[in-house]
């Protein structure tokens, strides 16, 4: 079927978890919050954005927002081609319920599914898509994405389909010239721009996931695919973030909700505010959208695009993006070649100082007892030797001996 204008290839690339501030508040000319501080990369946390986390956002919403230094090929593509500052999320929740609205213009559920989760419905979904609407026209459509999940097999008519394929194919059927009607193109948890967790935990994930994304337009801008092709850009919830515009009110949940919190009758659509860039050689150039669009105007487009029915009453009352193209114009160049910078690495936290012991009481140190200093030995002179005395020769009493007169005896 030739389409109803010069696109013949629609290419949806979905990126994860940030709001419009959070991005692009600090574009210029956007209605943007450009006061909120500069977030780290990778943040700190995932923070909490179901819809229990929504209905507590004036509390909970991280003010925080990257900078074009962060992700200057965003930037880029904003400055050449289309920016839409007036973009919401299709459900006041987190990603799988707005993934379906990208697929299937309808959501069953308003959180993640989950068997824990028994107050919504239970996977697969039985509910029309539109790319089964664009196969039985005869158009051709895939997925491109992680090779362990991918929510096409969370919808019956869908599920187990050839047509989901790993994003490494991407590459490949550019190259070869041979993208389908419609693509819908995710990247692995690495480069999602999700708050890294499990084996990303600490890594940095907007600059990588921008390059990533760049790295996808690149191989389309420097194919044959380039004149005849439409690619948008967005992400598919707020990811608990905060964005200064209020969600309008389009309709509730009729459905249940957690134990302890009131889910019933509160908002359902829209979600938070969103980026999405529009890039073709008919886009309008250095242009932002101030119309109202959501994820299902994608789905609107696709329709008008290729003349296909709507799925239902969401999408036959959306609008269709037409306001971000001149058909008119003189075709765009494709968009020149956008390289990320390294993230500087978050310097690491200082441990925290261990707790000093506590001192022990001091003990007054026993006096140790003075031994008495010997005395010391006093060197004994030695005795002078006694003179000998001068002795006078005794005089002997013994006067010479008188004669005895010889003995008379014979």
């Amino acid at each position: 079927m030739k389409p109803f204008n010069p696109i013949e290839h629609v290419v949806i690339i979905i990126k994860e978890n940030h709001t419009f501030d959070n991005y692009f508040g600090t574009f210029p000319g956007a209605n943007g919050d450009s006061k909120l501080a500069h977030a780290p990369d990778p943040p700190p946390s995932d923070p909490p954005h179901d819809h229990k986390a929504w209905l507590n956002r004036a509390q909970g919403a991280v003010q925080q927002q990257y900078q074009e230094s962060d992700i200057p090929a965003y930037f880029a593509y904003a400055r050449q081609f289309t920016l839409c500052d007036n973009y919401f999320s299709e459900v006041a929740s987190q990603s799988e319920p707005n993934h379906l609205m990208l697929i299937a213009a309808d959501s069953p559920i308003i959180d993640n599914s989950s068997a824990h989760r028994t107050y919504q419905p239970q996977a697969p979904f039985n509910i029309p898509t539109l790319p089964a609407s664009l196969a039985r026209a005869g158009l051709t459509w895939k997925t491109y994405g992680d090779s362990s999940f991918s929510y096409f097999n969370d919808i019956t008519e869908l599920k187990g389909s050839p047509n989901i394929v790993l994003w490494t194919q991407f590459d490949v059927d550019v190259a070869a010239g041979k993208l389908p009607s419609v693509s819908w193109v995710y990247a692995t948890s690495q480069f999602s721009e999700h708050p890294p967790y499990g084996s990303n935990a600490g890594k940095a994930s907007v600059a990588p996931g921008a390059q990533w994304t760049a790295d996808r337009i690149n191989q389309i801008a420097k194919s044959n695919l380039w004149g005849s092709t439409v690619v948008f850009i967005t992400w598919d919830d707020w990811g608990g973030w905060y964005d200064h515009v209020d969600s309008p009110l389009k309709d509730t949940w009729k459905g249940g909700g957690p134990s302890g919190v009131q889910y019933t009758g509160t908002q359902f659509s829209y979600g938070p505010r969103i980026g999405c860039l529009v890039l073709s050689p008919f886009a309008k150039k250095a242009y932002i959208s101030k119309a109202f669009h959501s994820h299902v105007s994608i789905i609107k487009f696709c329709e008008n695009t290729f003349g296909l029915q709507p799925l239902n009453a969401r999408d036959a009352a959306a609008e269709d993006m037409s306001d971000c193209f001149d058909f008119q114009q003189t075709p765009l160049p494709a968009p020149t070649s956008v390289t990320q910078p390294n993230p500087k690495p978050n310097p690491a936290p200082k441990p925290a100082p261990k707790p000093k012991p506590k001192p022990k009481p001091k003990t007054k140190p026993t006096p140790k007892t003075k031994k008495p200093k010997a005395k010391p030995k006093s060197k004994t002179k030695p005795k002078p030797k006694a003179k000998p005395k001068k002795t006078t020769p005794r005089k002997s009493t013994l006067t010479k001996a008188t004669k005895q007169p010889k003995s008379t005896r014979k």
